[in-house]
């Protein structure tokens, strides 16, 4: 086992997440192309005008301003701020320059082995993974939910990554995915499990939509579903069994 580069836990050996951190990075993922179509029904102009108070077709209000920070997530740009930032800047960073500059970093680091003409090995980036290879590419990945179906894709590997590499894609994806919600006050539904933590015999394991796991709120112990089921299974064999006999002997 390796260590986690977000927390204490270890993490599978070869990488540098724990189960529950790399299930934040899934989650997160399964989540954003979501949350981006939240976003859209802000700049989306209205199917019909609005009544006016007199029965006209105008109106009766001036439009709600949009808010600069939604286009600026959903406008193209760069996913490095400028050096000379106004102090106006809250340095939101567009979706799409975001997750495509980490999958260019990704990508660049995959590797391909081979070998020349005279048998020396060679380890390069990997072409294939690069994702502007072939004529679809544009409409096929160039999008919000193109590039997060590609970082899940390739995210065994990137969490094979160095450990610092690792902690701050966990870092920033968080905070844009955070910063997302508070635009658009929408969260994942949360399902309680009927069953306690194994660990700290809390009832507080909880299924989130887009995670693999059930995580314990109360200490962080985490479970894959087939264990969360045979621990369950196991849970619910010990509430039914009858209770032993506390009759006294004659």
């Amino acid at each position: 086992m390796s260590a986690c580069a977000i927390c204490p836990r270890d993490a599978p050996d070869g990488q540098h997440a724990c189960h529950l951190h790399a299930d934040d990075l899934r989650g997160w993922l399964a989540e954003l192309p979501h949350q981006a179509r939240w976003l859209e029904e802000f700049v989306a102009p209205s199917a019909s005008p609005a009544q006016g108070r007199m029965g006209g077709t105008g109106r009766a209000d001036a439009p709600v301003p949009v808010d600069m920070r939604v286009l600026t997530l959903l406008a193209p740009g760069h996913a490095e701020p400028p050096a000379d930032r106004d102090e106006d800047d809250d340095e939101t960073v567009p979706l799409l320059a975001f997750l495509g500059a980490w999958a260019g970093h990704i990508a660049y680091h995959y590797p391909a082995a081979s070998r020349d003409a005279y048998g020396t090995a060679r380890t390069q980036p990997c072409e294939e993974a690069w994702p502007r290879q072939g004529q679809e590419w544009p409409r096929r990945c160039e999008t919000i939910p193109g590039w997060c179906a590609w970082l899940t894709t390739y995210l065994p590997f990137t969490l094979t990554l160095p450990p610092v590499t690792v902690a701050q894609f966990h870092r920033q994806l968080d905070a844009v995915v955070h910063r997302v919600r508070d635009l658009t006050h929408t969260v994942p539904h949360r399902h309680p499990q009927a069953a306690p933590c194994p660990d700290c015999e809390a009832f507080a394991l909880v299924r989130t939509d887009g995670k693999w796991g059930i995580t314990c709120e109360a200490c962080g112990h985490y479970l894959e579903p087939d264990a969360y089921d045979e621990h369950a299974a196991r849970f619910l064999e010990t509430l039914q069994a009858p209770a032993p006999d506390q009759t006294p002997a004659a």
